[in-house]
């Protein structure tokens, strides 16, 4: 697979803070990021972490402990990113959607010490701070200015706020012995099937991931890359914020994603280079054609999966698709880049360098090129990976047997050694002998002129069995009849594909990274089956004859 850049990063150097020093002394007063019409240079980048890693220190924060961070998209999170990273701390970013019980577990779970917050989220711990006694301080930041007395008087715990923080008069590097292979990151996936799984990332992993992002897709210095996805998710981390560092490129942060403002805001910063996740391409399809789609500087365009509207998608806009396949469970697995044959654009690409991947059966034995399996990776470079799972032994062995990374995922080979990805294991639909892949399943419904947004999924019906059912997002003005879903998916998928329960929704329940929350519609569906429109009650014959 070939490189188009070379950074030339030795293992030793691939710590978090040593990469914002050098970039800073290679840099200086560059713009590294842009926000809301605030711009910080690479220097600032430096010297601002430098000053926060000292105030951090002097209230008590030593290295290996655990720090979380309830947070929105703001600089100020990248910058204490890096200073918690200066002084070997370990960042455990949270959801800023968990409350309650899922909160105390995050925070619990990861034996965090201290507690980094905005000023708005910060209430959601005082609800249950008397359930996390390892919380012995709190940082709050309120971005109006001073922290309210009254709010830190609410909190136990030891509040320091933000803004003392930032005012250390500190800015030379702290001098903490940071080791690539020290833990940098617990990043949490979700918990669908199970307890939320904290993730042990070490500084190498992170470094050299985002490294590769910048080596196998190219970006150079007058890149501008873009992310309106959370900071306290990987994709936005380890694919845009760290690859703009290391690109000596420019990042733009957005607080959140806005169908509405998004090509704006691209239009506005001179924007490269994005990465959309899930519906977030569908719903930026679905946006009225205009003559201004053509009107922007984007090169680059990382759509995880690939859909199949990738071809149309480029025309429209003007921009090449790549895309990759990662796990925050291990890390990077391959690079779709902008040099590979057209042809295999509906794949994930290629193995990035150490990377070895197998496609196994359910017994773990290889398969066939071309033959669907269970996507399982390795890693032949030592701390490219993450370190399996916190305090989850168990689950760390299980996901890791045979000397194989299990993913979960599904998918196959070709002979040239491209992945395709199939389906989500846990999503796959199996249906009187057939396996089916809901993916497929929504990338055809997609190809519909009234759908903006679908999930395909698994219920039992009265033979204890799965059968397929489909919620669907119509597009703004437009509405569809069951009956016509069911003819558009005879027309254009095999007989046993074609869903028996179909269901209109406003909307479907996603993530903050704007993965479809499956389970959720499933738990909704399920009780209520008899009320659902179900072809086999309309009276619709599907089989092998009709189709």
């Amino acid at each position: 697979m070939e490189k188009l850049r070379n950074l030339g990063l030795a293992l030793e150097q691939c710590t978090i803070g040593n990469a914002v020093r050098l970039k800073a002394e290679k840099n200086g007063d560059k713009t590294f990021l842009r926000f809301e019409g605030k711009s910080f240079s690479y220097r600032e980048a430096h010297e601002l972490s430098n000053r926060l890693a000292h105030a951090l220190a002097d209230i008590g924060l030593r290295k290996g402990q655990h720090v979380a961070f309830l947070m929105d998209n703001k600089p100020e999170i990248l910058w204490l990113y890096f200073a918690a990273a200066k002084l070997g701390a370990v960042c455990v970013p949270v959801n800023t959607a968990a409350k309650g019980e899922l909160l105390v577990y995050y925070l619990t779970q990861s034996d965090s010490v201290m507690l980094i917050a905005d000023v708005g989220l910060a209430s959601r711990f005082a609800t249950v701070e008397a359930q996390c006694p390892n919380i012995r301080k709190a940082v709050i930041l309120d971005e109006k200015g001073r922290l309210d007395p009254a709010l830190a008087g609410s909190l136990a715990c030891e509040v320091h706020d933000y803004q003392d923080l930032i005012g250390n008069s500190s800015t030379g590097m702290p001098q903490v012995e940071v080791n690539y292979y020290d833990l940098a990151f617990l990043l949490y996936t979700s918990g669908t099937t199970g307890p939320s799984k904290g993730n042990m990332e070490p500084h190498a992993m992170m470094i050299r991931g985002s490294a590769d992002h910048v080596e196998y897709f190219g970006y150079q210095p007058d890149d501008v890359l873009y992310t309106c996805l959370p900071l306290f998710h990987g994709n936005a981390l380890n694919t845009c914020a760290v690859p703009a560092l290391l690109a000596d490129a420019t990042l733009v942060v957005s607080r959140r994603f806005s169908a509405r403002a998004f090509w704006d805001e691209v239009r506005a910063e001179g924007v490269t280079q994005f990465n959309l996740l899930g519906a977030m391409a569908n719903i930026i399809r679905s946006q009225p054609p205009s003559e201004r789609d053509r009107d922007n500087k984007v090169r680059m365009c990382m759509m995880v999966p690939v859909p199949d509207f990738a071809a149309e998608f480029e025309q429209r806009f003007g921009l090449k698709i790549t895309s990759v396949y990662a796990l925050t469970d291990f890390g990077g697995v391959t690079f779709l880049g902008p040099t590979h044959p057209p042809e295999k654009w509906k794949s994930a690409g290629q193995p990035r360098e150490g990377v070895t991947i197998a496609i196994l059966d359910d017994c773990d034995r290889s398969v066939p090129a071309g033959t669907p399996g269970e996507i399982c990776v390795r890693s032949d470079i030592p701390w490219m990976a993450a370190q399996g799972y916190y305090k989850m032994p168990d689950a760390t062995v299980q996901a890791r047997r045979n000397l194989w990374f299990h993913t979960g995922d599904r998918g196959l080979l070709d002979e040239d050694g491209f992945l395709y990805f199939v389906d989500r294991k846990k999503d796959a639909i199996r249906r009187r002998g057939e396996n089916i892949s809901s993916y497929e399943i929504e990338q055809i419904l997609l190809r519909h002129p009234a759908v903006e947004d679908v999930a395909a999924y698994a219920v039992n019906s009265e033979m204890s069995e799965d059968e397929v059912m489909v919620s669907i997002v119509c597009r703004s003005g437009q509405s569809l009849e069951p009956a016509e879903v069911i003819r558009f998916c005879q027309e254009n998928m095999a007989y046993f594909m074609v869903p028996r329960y179909v269901e209109f929704v406003p909307l479907l329940p996603r993530t903050m990274t704007e993965k479809v929350e499956k389970y959720k519609l499933k738990q909704a569906a399920q009780p209520r089956l008899k009320q659902i429109w179900d072809r086999e009650a309309a009276g619709i014959v599907v089989n092998r004859h009709t189709n």
